[in-house]
């Protein structure tokens, strides 16, 4: 009886480790965060897609918005950061050059497109005429130094031949997001944004827009980085292997962007 009692027990303790064993396989990654830099013109698009990916994945995203520009400083001087969303081609493959991001991770998750937008509706036409009529007092755009959105609307206007006379009358936002804080305020009567900052599930918001054709500035080639620090973060490669997904795509192109 007292074998029979022993082998019964040992067949018990089996079963439990086996079914621990099996636990532990079926038991998903643990959760981690990502910290995530995203260009100002990018807000809106990728809270939505942040949201999914936290739905789909377990993990999660938190996320800073800011001029590219400013982001390239801070990360510079060792700001935590793992994925770089970029509203240019450029700053990433610098980082790449100077060994503080992945070179094989950078990809273009979406093409920007500029509009001259205000919020009035009678004021901006279908060609842009109003940049020539000047029947307005001051002109928003983000600071071209700092911003990808602010370089194509000088190159936009210089192509134009109107950026010399509306230069006195520009104001300029340190981002795109501020630049069409100054327009959706009115403290600028129109101003150069993003398209994805007015358009949404393809229609205007509001008020009147000119959309800057493409051959009147350089493509706004908007690429995504993982940087070193997070070279080995499952989560942040989770991120960036999302934003290529069919979800997140739609979501890119419901705000106007090309990919």
């Amino acid at each position: 009886m007292l074998s029979s009692l022993r082998l019964s027990l040992l067949r018990c303790c089996v079963s439990l480790l086996v079914a621990a064993g099996v636990w532990q396989v079926s038991t998903p990654a643990r959760a981690l965060d990502v910290s995530v830099a995203v260009a100002a013109n990018f807000t809106v698009p990728m809270q939505r897609i942040v949201a999914e990916f936290e739905r789909d994945t377990g993990h999660r995203a938190v996320l800073s918005f800011a001029s590219t520009g400013r982001f390239y400083a801070q990360i510079r001087n060792g700001a935590p950061f793992d994925v770089l969303l970029a509203a240019d081609e450029r700053t990433p493959a610098r980082l790449v050059e100077e060994g503080s991001a992945v070179a094989d991770s950078r990809f273009t998750y979406a093409i920007g497109k500029l509009v001259l937008w205000s919020k009035n509706p009678a004021l901006v036409d279908s060609q842009g005429e109003v940049l020539r009529n000047a029947s307005f007092a001051r002109i928003a755009l983000a600071d071209p130094k700092v911003a990808p959105y602010g370089a194509a609307a000088v190159e936009a206007m210089t192509a134009m031949g109107v950026w010399e006379a509306l230069q006195p009358r520009a104001v300029f936002g340190e981002s795109i997001a501020q630049a069409f804080q100054f327009a959706s305020t009115e403290n600028a009567q129109l101003g150069f944004v993003a398209l994805s900052q007015v358009y949404e599930d393809g229609r205007l918001k509001e008020g009147s827009a000119w959309v800057v054709p493409a051959p009147l500035y350089s493509p706004i080639r908007q690429d995504a980085v993982l940087l070193q620090r997070a070279a080995g973060s499952p989560a942040a490669r989770a991120l960036l292997a999302y934003l290529k997904s069919d979800k997140a795509l739609a979501i890119i192109r419901a705000y106007g962007y090309g990919h």
